[in-house]
């Protein structure tokens, strides 16, 4: 029986990624390593010391660690420069009908600042527990995170889903021993392979959980990398 879900941010919830991957980019030149935006997309869902590192190890740096808080903070600075982030469509009606019935979390990789800001212009008072970047020593795609969310919500491992769009999180939520909803926003499905079912889009999302509502919480946790 379902009593939480749990869900990733940039990707999920809202849609940020495009920007997420702009501002590193630009930061990223400005100390000299290219990167693209598949790049991004690959580590999306790592937090950004993890992220930071692949990078620049995927350029043939490596990341001297008194750089790292100076360009974390330029890149969001240039983030929130740029980004004109929205909630993706039907999404916050969505969980305004799931709260009613189901304790909501959100496990991302984005630090904590950002994410409340989002959750509070977004989606206030929806959420139970956030985990955020910061709030693990390991982040995705390690399972630490949806771990910590498990743990603070005080639930068992089979009362609740996960919804990922990201190669690193869907690993971490395996990882964890959860079962995985993907949803491939910014990568082709493949990438999500590891996903206990794949969907198409956000409306394929919406349409999901609200039949688990119908279906009174039930949800069969079976198959492998089905794609609806």
């Amino acid at each position: 029986m379902l009593s939480s879900l749990i869900f990733d941010m940039d990707g999920v919830l809202v849609d940020s990624m495009t920007y997420h991957a702009q501002a590193w980019i630009q930061v990223s030149r400005e100390v000299g390593v290219n990167v693209t935006p598949a790049d991004i997309y690959e580590v999306e869902g790592a937090n950004h010391r993890v992220g930071l590192q692949w990078l620049f190890e995927k350029a043939g740096r490596e990341l001297d660690p008194d750089m790292y808080d100076s360009i974390l903070e330029r890149k969001i600075e240039i983030f929130t420069s740029i980004a004109d982030v929205k909630p993706f469509e039907g999404m916050v009606a969505c969980l305004s009908v799931l709260k009613k019935d189901f304790r909501l979390a959100v496990v991302t990789g984005s630090e904590r600042v950002t994410v409340e800001s989002f959750m509070d212009q977004f989606f206030p008072g929806i959420f139970d527990v956030i985990v955020s970047g910061e709030d693990v020593h390991y982040g995705k795609p390690y399972p630490e995170p949806y771990l910590r969310a498990v743990e603070m919500l005080d639930i068992g491992k089979e009362n609740c889903i996960v919804v990922e769009n990201a190669p690193m999180g869907v690993e971490s939520a395996k990882r964890a021993g959860l079962y995985c909803v993907g949803v491939p926003t910014y990568v082709s499905p493949d990438k999500l392979s590891e996903a206990d079912i794949i969907l198409e889009d956000h409306a394929s999302l919406q349409e999901y959980l609200y039949n688990i509502l119908d279906k009174g919480h039930l949800c069969d946790n079976s198959g492998s990398s089905e794609i609806l």
